[in-house]
C-alpha cells in the first residue's frame, strides 16, 4: 500500500524478488548520481519567479501523424524544450515547492497533461508527451561516458487520490546515450561506424485498486531496461512525497539506476541495478528528459508531477566547457521509443 506523504521518514521498501537485475561493481560509490561536478549551465533550480514556458501550440505528434508542428515549445530561459516526436506536457508551470522539498527551495515545476496524443483527437490509449533537458547544446557537444555524467532529480508523488485512475506507466525520468553501430551504404567503405541513440530510464507505474481484485492501489519503479530490452522492476514504492531518482554512465558502457524516498543526497545504498540495456554499451550522454503519460480521452488530466533541481554532474577531473551561444531558436529533436 502506498503510504502517506505526511510521513516521508517512514518508508519500507520492498525489493521484487525474482525480478532484480543486478551487476554488482567496485567502486560503486564512484558511480552514485550526484557526485562531482554540476554542471551548472544545465538543469533547472525554479527558483526564478518570472519562469514561463513558450508553448507554440499546437504541440508535435509526429509519432501518431507524421505532423511535426513547428514553431516548438520552449522555455524561456532555454533550458528545456518539447520533443518532436510526442509533444509537450499540457501544462508545463513553475509552482511553490511541496512541504518536505529541497531546503532553501522555494519554487518547483508542475508537468501534467490531458491530451497526450494528438491534439483534439483523443486515442483513448495510453500516450506520453516528452519534456526535454537542453544538455549537448549547452555544453559544447555530448558528454563521453569516460566523464562519469549523471543525472539527478527531485520529483514529489501526490497522494494516490490525486492519481489518474488507471493502471500503467505515468511518469519516467531517463536519459539519452549513445552506442555506435556499423555504418551501412553505397560508399561506405571499411570499418565506418555511426552512433545510434537509446533512451534508458526509470518509470512511475500504477496499479489501481478498481482494475482488479487487489484491495489497495500499488506503485513501482519499473527500469528499462535489461540486455534484451526489456524492462523490469527495480522496486515497490511504499509512501509518497518527495524521492530522488538518479542515473549515471560509466566508462565502460553501464547504465546505473538509484532511487530513495526523501530529498537527501543518493548514496551507494540506494542503488538498484547496473545494466547494458539492449545489450549495448553506452559512449556518449547526450541529455535527459521526462515523461508525462495519460489515458488521453481528452478528459482527464493525468497525475500531476512536480519536479525539483533537475541537475547533470560529472567526475570532478573532467568538467565541460559551457556553450555561452543564445539559445532562442535553436534546432532540436530527440526521439524516443
Amino acid at each position: 500500500m502506498i503510504g502517506s506523504p505526511g510521513y516521508p521518514t517512514r518508508w519500507n521498501l520492498m525489493l521484487t524478488l525474482g525480478m532484480f537485475v543486478s551487476t554488482t561493481i567496485a567502486g560503486a560509490d564512484e558511480l552514485v548520481p550526484g557526485r562531482g561536478t554540476q554542471l551548472k549551465a544545465v538543469g533547472d533550480t525554479f527558483e526564478d519567479a518570472s519562469w514561463e514556458y513558450v508553448y507554440n501550440l499546437p504541440k508535435s505528434t509526429r509519432n501518431l501523424d507524421s505532423d511535426v508542428r513547428v514553431p516548438t515549445g520552449i522555455a524561456a530561459n532555454s533550458r528545456w524544450y518539447e520533443g518532436v516526436k510526442r509533444g509537450q506536457p499540457d501544462i508545463i508551470r513553475r509552482v511553490p515547492t511541496p512541504a518536505g522539498g529541497l531546503p532553501g527551495s522555494y519554487g518547483a515545476l508542475l508537468l501534467q497533461s490531458r491530451q497526450t496524443g494528438i491534439p483534439g483527437k483523443p486515442s483513448y490509449e495510453m500516450q506520453q508527451d516528452d519534456f526535454i533537458a537542453d544538455v549537448h547544446e549547452r555544453v559544447d557537444g555530448w558528454i563521453p561516458v569516460s566523464r562519469g555524467p549523471s543525472a539527478v532529480v527531485r520529483v514529489f508523488l501526490p497522494r494516490t487520490a490525486k492519481w489518474e485512475n488507471r493502471s500503467g506507466p505515468h511518469f519516467a525520468f531517463r536519459v539519452a546515450v549513445t552506442h555506435s553501430i556499423p555504418a551501412t551504404g553505397l560508399f561506405t567503405f571499411g570499418s565506418r561506424k555511426k552512433s545510434q541513440t537509446y533512451w534508458p530510464g526509470i518509470y512511475i507505474d500504477f496499479e489501481s485498486k478498481t482494475d482488479g481484485n487487489q484491495s489497495h492501489d500499488y506503485a513501482q519503479l519499473r527500469l528499462r531496461g535489461d540486455a534484451d530490452g526489456d524492462d523490469f522492476v527495480g522496486l515497490d514504492i511504499s509512501t509518497t512525497g518527495w524521492w530522488t531518482l538518479g542515473i549515471s554512465c560509466t566508462r565502460d558502457g553501464q547504465i546505473h539506476y538509484y532511487a530513495r524516498p526523501g530529498v537527501e543526497p543518493l548514496t551507494a545504498r540506494d542503488h538498484l541495478a547496473s545494466t547494458y540495456p539492449y545489450g549495448f554499451r553506452a559512449e556518449y550522454f547526450k541529455t535527459f528528459f521526462f515523461n508525462v503519460c495519460s489515458g488521453d480521452d481528452g478528459r482527464t488530466l493525468s497525475t500531476p508531477w512536480i519536479i525539483d533541481d533537475p541537475a547533470v554532474f560529472v567526475s570532478p577531473r573532467h568538467t565541460a566547457r559551457t556553450a555561452q551561444r543564445d539559445r532562442s531558436t535553436p534546432s532540436r529533436q530527440l526521439s524516443s521509443p
